[in-house]
């Protein structure tokens, strides 16, 4: 093991304790900074004085040898590699990845400066979220046929109800917990809510609509118990065949499978559920600030976006219905 390897995992254990991040990003991190050491392990770079150097070998040996001209040189790399140049935001997330370690590396004092910082990513072109329309959606939960005898079918409903219901991203919706899901009480009355635990280990209160908590309750009454026998005891609220936890990627299998049987024009991912719940919301008149705090997003500039999907939308109904604005 080279000094920057043994560098990088101190860094990820402590992003990982300070942080709280999930295994999945954490390995998405380990992934992005091992291209980084292997990229540097054979590429011709140039020092922070200038020197010439035959490869990266002396980085590998030296954290504090790592300049600027190696990041700048690693986001060429990406952009025109022989297999294949990567997407501009795939870029970005790698060249964020080493950026962040070389933060932690000033930090620690292996660095004197950060070379990273000015070095910047392709700009990538803005993606505007794709969402389904309402009739679409309920298309596609109805595609999830229940039988009342049926513990697979009563699971995968109460799942897409939930995830269309709460805005919730894949991997949080699979971390919920039977307890996580509780009603409040106050002088207004209950209301169902789901307990979220969303990036950094944040957590967030979403209220649960009544198809979802109906579904719910079903699943938890009828299915969930058949499961749970299958397997060693769990607190997780969604189960797999074997009473374990229902991974990722079967809950990606569920959606896969409904949006086969709805035939929707559009595709459909997890993500799908996350971007029509928000723009559905702004569609209805909800608060930008409301939605920003259901979807736990940091910053309200990244639900903003979400309003120019609405407003893209508005300015379509308006050309093609309003008289005066045809041409």
């Amino acid at each position: 093991m080279t000094p920057l390897d043994r560098a990088t995992e101190t860094y990820l254990r402590h992003i990982a304790i300070e942080r709280g991040l999930s295994q999945h990003t954490l390995s998405a991190y380990r992934r992005d900074l091992a291209a980084f050491a292997s990229w540097l392990e054979s590429a011709p770079v140039v020092d922070s004085d200038g020197a010439d150097r035959a490869g990266g070998s002396a980085v590998l040996d030296d954290v504090g040898r790592i300049a600027r001209a190696d990041l700048a040189g690693f986001v060429t790399h990406l952009a025109t590699r022989p297999s294949g140049p990567l997407a501009p935001r795939s870029i970005a997330r790698m060249l964020s990845s080493v950026r962040s370690f070389t933060v932690f590396a000033v930090g620690e004092g292996w660095l004197p400066l950060d070379p990273g910082a000015s070095v910047r990513p392709p700009k990538a072109p803005m993606r505007l979220p794709k969402a389904i329309s309402v009739h679409d959606m309920e298309r596609l939960l109805a595609a999830v046929s229940v039988s009342a005898d049926d513990p697979v079918q009563l699971r995968d409903r109460a799942l897409l109800e939930l995830l269309y219901a709460t805005g919730a991203r894949i991997s949080e919706a699979v971390g919920l917990s039977v307890d996580d899901v509780t009603t409040l009480s106050d002088a207004g009355g209950e209301l169902s809510v789901v307990k979220v635990t969303g990036k950094g280990n944040k957590q967030r209160v979403v209220p649960l609509g009544s198809y979802a908590r109906a579904a719910i309750d079903a699943y938890l009454v009828r299915a969930r118990p058949v499961f749970a026998a299958r397997g060693p005891s769990t607190p997780a609220l969604f189960l797999g065949a074997r009473g374990a936890r229902l991974s990722r990627q079967s809950a990606w299998l569920v959606i896969q499978a409904a949006a086969a049987r709805a035939d929707l024009a559009e595709h459909v991912s997890p993500h799908t559920f996350r971007h029509s719940f928000a723009t559905h919301l702004l569609e209805g008149g909800a608060d930008v600030r409301v939605v920003q705090e259901l979807l736990g997003h940091a910053s309200v500039a990244t639900t903003q976006i979400y309003t120019m999907v609405t407003a893209d939308m508005l300015r379509d109904v308006y050309q093609t219905s309003h008289p005066r604005a045809r041409r």
